[in-house]
């Protein structure tokens, strides 16, 4: 079981611990078991109330020790293996990302991390359940071993017919987790794209009908087949054991004569074992659910990895004290699978001095955000390098480079914790900026939080410029910042707010449509079609 795997990574001492009391419970309560058969051969003599007390805690002690061991455990790894997933997400780059889609991603994190906490609380009672059963098979064979022998081959054909039975319904979980990645994507097309199906009828239609119907209906039929499998496992392990009760009344005695004395202890202890075999088949759904997402888990996690950045910001003294940063011959090449085409950004030439600002323009679809991201260092050049004073940005002084940014992308997402190099006093210098962007109504900050991102689009814009501001980085860069402006503060972006950063020592380029401004910029690149058209 890939469960069992996980915890033995995450603490193998524990894992082994946590087994052993377990199966020391189970144990003891097979014990319990011989005892009362014992105890009623022997007409219930009082010497066996001690053993009876004693083997009853002990098997409450040992269950309750395994438990919670495996319980936290369990947490523990969930835990791990979230933030390891995480941190992997974190380092791999952003193109993959793109590329994987936040559909995927958030399915892995919810669904399937999810899938594996609620799984692993099934562990401690299956070591139990484990244990009572050998336990009980070790005291028939005690009792005799012929009878013994027709039970575990009768439990091997039934477990057989189980596990082919599980196999199928494990194809089918398997299945319906490929779905979950579209249902996950259908449901992000509900809750981002409401005003597009509100407003369109027909759009809605065939949302409903022909992509989230169809893919929540797959989903639902393949989870039907899979758990209708389980039940019938289950329902065969429940058949098969009153089989077995029969076989052994009126089977057995015949061919096996000297099995009658023992015969009714035999009927009481399959009777008891009976309980914690439905248990175990029960539980095995929950398992091979979890098997699946831990799969899914391991696969996405070493997609990520394969392509992981170094993550080593180090330490430059120029880190704020640049004079130029070059693009030398850089490409970066979309390309799609399922068209087949490919869309190439560049070769870009371009040299980027402190103390400027610059506008980008170009139409849709130019390659605009592209560069940007280039510029950034969040694309990695197919082709070409960026130096920064002469110095190539590579893999191990990427992420210090990415550092000297402070960016609005267009897609930008908003946190509500703020960061500044100044820490003691970011409450005083973000209430300054609120005022200027005109928030302070609409916002306050304690202890670097703020109280609020549920505003407009334009309102929460200022308040990524505010986060931007109190970054205090030597590179701003703004996607399309003013698009959602009013004409008033959008005329403040453009004559004051700027200005005010370049009177800062700081570089600024912004990806703009309004020309209006284009004479306030020092230089105006234009890109079309993935090239520079046009530097000025």
């Amino acid at each position: 079981m890939d469960i069992i795997w996980l915890l033995l990574q995450s603490a193998w001492v524990s894992v082994l611990t946590a087994v052993a009391a377990g199966l020391i419970s189970g144990a003891s309560s097979a014990s319990l078991i011989a005892l009362i058969n014992t105890a009623i051969e022997q007409g219930t003599p009082r010497s066996l109330i001690l053993p009876f007390v004693g083997l009853a805690l002990l098997a409450l002690f040992t269950g309750a020790v395994s438990q919670f061991l495996l319980i936290d455990l369990a947490q523990d790894s969930v835990y791990q293996l979230r933030m390891r997933l995480s941190q992997r997400i974190l380092s791999s780059p952003l193109r993959q990302l793109e590329a994987l889609g936040p559909s995927k991603l958030l399915a892995v994190l919810t669904k399937d991390v999810q899938s594996i906490s609620d799984s692993v609380f099934v562990l401690p009672f299956l070591c139990v359940d484990v244990a009572v059963i050998c336990g009980c098979l070790i005291h028939l064979g005690i009792l005799s071993s012929w009878g013994v022998a027709i039970v575990i081959a009768f439990f091997g054909v039934t477990i057989a017919l189980v596990q082919i039975l599980i196999t199928a319904a494990y194809r089918y979980i398997a299945l319906t987790r490929k779905e979950v990645d579209r249902l996950f994507k259908n449901f992000r097309g509900i809750t981002e794209g409401t005003k597009e199906l509100k407003l369109n009828t027909l759009r809605q239609q065939r949302f409903m009908d022909e992509d989230l119907k169809t893919n929540a209906a797959t989903v639902r039929d393949y989870n039907k087949t899979a758990f209708k499998l389980a039940a019938l496992s289950t329902g065969s392990g429940q058949l098969s054991f009153f089989t077995l009760i029969g076989i052994m009344l009126f089977g057995v005695p015949q061919i096996v004569p000297d099995i009658r004395p023992v015969l009714p202890a035999y009927i009481l202890t399959l009777t008891y074992v009976i309980s914690y075999i439905e248990g175990l088949l029960r539980r095995l759904p929950n398992l091979l659910s979890a098997n699946v997402s831990i799969r899914k888990v391991t696969e996405m996690g070493l997609t990520l990895s394969r392509q992981a950045e170094i993550s080593s910001p180090g330490t430059h003294n120029h880190a704020s004290s640049w004079q130029t940063l070059k693009l030398e011959g850089v490409v970066h090449i979309y390309r799609s699978e399922e068209t087949d085409s490919t869309f190439t950004v560049g070769p870009i030439d371009l040299t980027v001095k402190a103390n400027e600002l610059i506008f980008i323009v170009g139409g849709n679809g130019s390659g605009k955000s592209t560069l940007a991201k280039l510029i950034t260092g969040l694309y990695i050049p197919n082709a070409g390098r960026l130096l920064l004073d002469g110095e190539p940005i590579v893999d191990s002084n990427r992420e210090w480079y990415r550092q000297l940014f402070s960016t609005v992308f267009s897609d930008y997402y908003l946190f509500e914790r703020l960061i500044t190099t100044e820490e003691t006093t970011i409450d005083s210098t973000a209430q300054t900026y609120l005022e200027k962007l005109q928030l302070e109504k609409k916002v306050s900050i304690q202890n670097g939080q703020l109280s609020t991102t549920a505003l407009s689009q334009g309102q929460r814009k200022r308040l990524a410029l505010l986060a931007a501001y109190l970054e205090n980085r030597s590179i701003y860069l703004f996607d399309e910042w003013a698009a959602d402006q009013d004409p008033t503060f959008r005329e403040v972006f453009y004559t004051q707010l700027l200005g005010e950063l370049i009177a800062r020592g700081k570089t600024v380029i912004v990806i703009s449509h309004d020309d209006h401004y284009f004479h306030i910029a020092d230089r105006i690149i234009k890109l079309d079609y993935g090239q520079i058209e046009m530097a000025r």
